[in-house]
């Protein structure tokens, strides 16, 4: 996963903590991140449906639903699987015939179920778990003071 993933459930878990939507810029200076780059992960976020873009003078981007409804594989959730077998075994001087590759290699097997397992596991944890975690290690009040500093 890339940094990318980091940025965007950062931003989702600040979210959180305001009402209004926040402009690109705030949590890109409240993280210390290239805003460009922080862009590109809200508009993944947006165009998976967690956050919405509004425009205008008080534009920014916000949260489309309760951040309990929100899981984490929801935002980090990519097009397709980690791992793509790709059948090298049916390639080089020893290859394995197709028809012998009816069924997928160990290494395909083992790659799908850490797959299964990693999508498990970020689907059990949603965004309002996280900024729960935030508020437990950095203090009860934290999220607020972030939401005032966003909006500020």
């Amino acid at each position: 996963m890339s940094g990318g993933v980091e940025w965007a459930l950062h931003c989702c878990v600040v979210l959180t903590s305001v009402r209004e939507p926040v402009p690109a810029a705030r949590p890109a200076a409240l993280h210390d991140i290239s805003p460009t780059y922080l862009a590109k992960q809200l508009q993944a976020l947006s165009r998976a449906g967690l956050i919405r873009s509004v425009q205008g003078k008080s534009g920014g981007y916000a949260l489309t639903r309760a951040p309990e409804q929100i899981t984490v594989l929801d935002a980090v959730d990519g097009p397709g699987p980690a791992f793509v077998c790709t059948e090298i075994r049916q390639r080089g001087p020893l290859a394995t015939p197709a028809e012998a590759c009816a069924t997928p290699c160990p290494i395909a097997r083992a790659m799908a179920g850490a797959e299964a397992a990693r999508r498990e596991a970020l689907r059990a944890i949603s965004i309002a778990d996280l900024a729960k975690d935030v508020e437990s290690d950095s203090g009860a009040g934290a999220l607020e003071g972030v939401g005032a500093w966003l909006l500020g």
